[in-house]
Formats: structure tokens, C-alpha cells, sequence
């Protein structure tokens, strides 16, 4: 059994606030009875895509268990690569080309028995989401090369499903269909992992459980709850169980900031 905390949508600006709520997320992590076995973070890690954005992120999100990041769609490839990766901080995930600073940062890290998939939606300069054909023939290899036996997490940005977030499903994943070949051609993928709707979801993707990380740095409301985004609620995280059955099992937590 592995215990995995997912946060998303950081969005550090440099302002006390987004740091604020990151860190009140980060410091109830750390603060755990029992270490988790890896902390995902799914994605929007700055609000900008600036250096100065990416070196507080790597302050911040600093941890002593290995932290495996997908970009977002506010996010740039060239500073992600350069900060949080060519710096050694995030993990030691195999996939990362160092020289296509345009291309997109797919990479593989195996933790606690698990096979974690960490790949990119960007469409630089859009707000919706695309695996590429590079991306999607690079996830079907490794999830036939990597530890063929082990269970398999895809961790992604953009929820390849319909939410029923009316602003969010515009900004969705493109090209879902294919992700969807891929995931079910291969039964060890134990489930999906995203962000980008700024609250806590869980549905279904392709016969697999598809979970979404609560936003830390605002929540996104639903047309029913008046719609829009909310700073005033609290930042989340979500727990993902993943048993020795391949079951995934998942348990949502809101962090009040001070507290």
C-alpha cells in the first residue's frame, strides 16, 4: 500500500496570499503522523511562468519525500525546466530531454512499487489541454516497457473528462479519445490523476477512476453554487490509497490557513 498527497494549482505569483496557502498546505503535509510515500502536484504551479515565480515554488513545495509535478496551462516549459528540474529538485523521473525546451515534459518515476506517468497538456499560449502524438506513443511505451507488472498512476493537468464546470469544460482536454485508447488497452493503470478545475472531483475515465485535486490557491464554483471562483474557501488536498488490490481510494481534505 502507497499513500499519495495531491495538491494542484499553486499559482505562486509572488504575492503573501497564493505563498500563504501553499505553504498552510504543505506545512499540514509535513505535519502528518506517517509520511505519505509522494506528493503529486498536478499542475499550475505559478500564475505566471516567470524564474521568480518557479524559485518560490521550489522553496516552498520543498519536501523530504519525492514531489512529481506536471506543467499547467499557466506554466512555461523553459523556466519549469530550468528551476525545477535541471536544479534537482523535484525527482530523478527519467524522460526529461534537457534540450527541447519547447517540447513537452513527459517523464516516468516509480515510487513504492507504483509506476507514476507525468505528462503534458500544455498547449503553449492556450488554456485547454492536449497530449500530442509524441506524448501519447511515449505513455503507451512506457506503460508497456516500465515495470510491466506494477500498478500505474497518469498524472495530467487537464481532466480529459466533462465536469460539468461550464468554464472549465470549455478549457478542457482536447483529444480525449486517444488518452482513452491508451488507458484501456493497459489494465494495470490504476487511475487518473488532474487538476485545473480548482475543486475536489471524482469520476470516471475510461472504466478508471479519474481524481481531481481541490485548487490551492481558489476554489472554482459550480453554475449551481452561483459559478465563478472563490478565494475565501479554504485550499485542499486529496489522499489517494492505492492498496495492494490496485484499488485506488481517495479521501479530500481542506486546510485552514493559521491554523
Amino acid at each position: 500500500m502507497i499513500v499519495i498527497a495531491h495538491i494542484s494549482d499553486t499559482h505562486f505569483d509572488g504575492e503573501d496570499r497564493a505563498t500563504g496557502r501553499a505553504k498552510a498546505v504543505m506545512d499540514y503535509i509535513r505535519g502528518l503522523a506517517e509520511p505519505v510515500d509522494a506528493i503529486v502536484v498536478s499542475g499550475d504551479i505559478t500564475d505566471h511562468g516567470s524564474e521568480q515565480e518557479y524559485e518560490l515554488a521550489r522553496e516552498v513545495l520543498a519536501a523530504d519525500v519525492p514531489v512529481l509535478i506536471v506543467p499547467g496551462n499557466h506554466d512555461a516549459r523553459s523556466n519549469f525546466r530550468e528551476v525545477l528540474l535541471r536544479k534537482g529538485f523535484v525527482d530523478d523521473a527519467e524522460g526529461e530531454d534537457p534540450t527541447g525546451t519547447d517540447a513537452p515534459i513527459n517523464r516516468v518515476r516509480e515510487v513504492g512499487g507504483a509506476v507514476f506517468l507525468l505528462c503534458d497538456s500544455v498547449i503553449p499560449g492556450r488554456d485547454e489541454g492536449l497530449l500530442d502524438d509524441d506524448t501519447i506513443a511515449w505513455l503507451d511505451e512506457r506503460l508497456t516497457e516500465v515495470s510491466p507488472e506494477a500498478p500505474a498512476l497518469i498524472c495530467v493537468h487537464h481532466p480529459p473528462v466533462r465536469l460539468h464546470d461550464p468554464f472549465i469544460d470549455a478549457l478542457g482536454m482536447r483529444g480525449a479519445d486517444r488518452l482513452a485508447r491508451v488507458v484501456e488497452k493497459h489494465p494495470r493503470v490504476a487511475g487518473v490523476l488532474c487538476g485545473h478545475a480548482h475543486a475536489a472531483v471524482a469520476t470516471t475515465f475510461a472504466g478508471r477512476p479519474l481524481l481531481v485535486a481541490p485548487g490551492v490557491v481558489s476554489t472554482g464554483l459550480l453554475p449551481w453554487e452561483h459559478g465563478g471562483v472563490s478565494t475565501e474557501l479554504p485550499p485542499g488536498l486529496a489522499f489517494h490509497v492505492l492498496d495492494d488490490q490496485n484499488r485506488l481510494t481517495t479521501h479530500y481534505r481542506v486546510v485552514l490557513p493559521g491554523a
